[in-house]
């Protein structure tokens, strides 16, 4: 029991050490007065708790109560009060969602959210309130891009990130003719767009863009559209329930053995258990995997498992890491968030000590990780290789 506490204490690499400090040991108190404990920090946790996204969500919560209970329920040596909203994956309800969470709640920290049209409205009030931010999973380029500040932080990736890794593996397989299909709003464009830039670098074409509108799970006339066009390969974004019916659709349509499916690694993340067979020999990049057998991510899996009695999986590892990314500011500015410029000064320069594999922040504030290629094998997503060696998002737009 002892090795597996030991093995539980999340820690920042040597790097992060060095830059964020030795939290200051409190001042003496006057002999017979209690020690005065600090307020509690506020968070607020605007996720989807209902709908498509909605076990995603529970997912990330779980994993930044887990990181939460390790360390004893305070970071930085402050008490964490929660604050939560549901904000159904709807980007017209986000606005005033996240205006609950700023004015009405008073929360010093925002964490979300999943739908990145719901977490661009949430970038739009953190840059404009400078509330501080931590995006446990949107993969809007925008975020980390064209809207960056320098209280707005991301745990997971942008959708460029593992599109990209993954035009690259299939050019590499020889596939010159692709079809891309996803939802058309940002996620999907940018994750389509990613993989395009790869592909068409390496020689290859996407003779098709198809798309439906979120959260539309109509699949036929599409899949009816791609057997039509006999492409070498199809690459999609889906993910959530989304994603469990694209998956067993497109093998009833006869697709599966015959056109090879790649996909930005959502497609199959949490979702196995529900595509069952169907999902057998899918490709997928992304930044974690079901197995990766370090010690850091085999404490991780044990601990979820005990806590929760689920497998974690992605979203659950994104939510531990926000939880990691603000234990370590905060540590750095001894539990005063208001301290925002070193906050974010002592992030750029820490290595996580991430289940995924240690990673950076870039200067846009975005992870800079390894992009592994996986394939689903007995309900697991396997790790073939790394796609992408700590793969940097551009930043395109980021003005700091």
């Amino acid at each position: 029991m002892t090795m597996h506490r030991s093995l539980l204490k999340p820690l920042f690499a040597a790097a992060a050490v060095a830059a964020i400090g030795a939290t200051a040991p409190a001042p003496a108190q006057p002999a017979g007065q209690p020690t005065k404990q600090p307020a509690k920090l506020k968070v607020g946790l605007m996720l989807p708790y209902t709908g498509t996204y909605a076990a995603l969500g529970t997912a990330i919560e779980n994993g930044f109560r887990l990181y939460l209970a390790e360390q004893g329920g305070r970071l930085g040596g402050r008490e964490i009060e929660f604050s939560k909203v549901d904000d159904e994956s709807d980007p017209a309800k986000a606005t005033d969602n996240v205006n609950k969470l700023v004015k009405r709640d008073n929360v010093d920290v925002l964490v979300g959210s999943v739908h990145s049209g719901v977490a661009m409205a949430m970038a739009r009030v953190a840059r404009d309130s400078g509330t501080l931010l931590i995006v446990p999973n949107a993969g809007a380029g925008a975020i980390t891009g064209a809207m960056c500040a320098p209280n707005i932080f991301r745990s997971s990736f942008t959708m460029w990130q593992s599109g990209y890794a993954m035009g690259d593996v299939v050019a590499q397989k020889g596939h010159k003719k692709v079809v891309t299909i996803t939802w058309k709003y940002a996620a999907g464009d940018e994750s389509v767009g990613g993989f395009k830039e790869a592909l068409e670098k390496r020689g290859g074409k996407v003779q098709k863009e198809l798309t439906l509108p979120f959260p539309n799970v109509e699949f036929q006339a599409l899949l009816t559209e791609i057997a039509a066009s006999k492409p070498d390969a199809v690459y999609t974004f889906f993910a959530g329930g989304g994603a469990v019916k694209f998956v067993k659709d497109y093998a009833a349509a006869g697709l599966k053995g015959k056109i090879p499916l790649y996909g930005a690694g959502f497609l199959t993340d949490g979702t196995l258990e529900a595509q069952g067979a169907d999902a057998e020999g899918v490709w997928t990049t992304l930044h974690y995997a079901d197995a990766l057998g370090t010690p850091r991510d085999n404490a991780f899996r044990l601990a979820y498992v005990k806590a929760y009695k689920l497998q974690p999986d992605v979203y659950a590892v994104q939510g531990y890491d926000a939880a990691q990314m603000l234990a370590g500011g905060l540590a750095a500015v001894k539990g005063d968030i208001g301290r925002k410029a070193e906050f974010a000064a002592a992030l750029r320069k820490a290595t996580i000590d991430s289940p995924r594999g240690r990673f950076t922040l870039s200067a846009s504030h975005n992870p800079v990780q390894d992009i592994y290629l996986r394939q689903v094998g007995a309900k697991e997503n396997k790790v073939v290789g790394v796609a992408a060696k700590s793969l940097a998002d551009p930043g395109r737009g980021c003005r700091m």
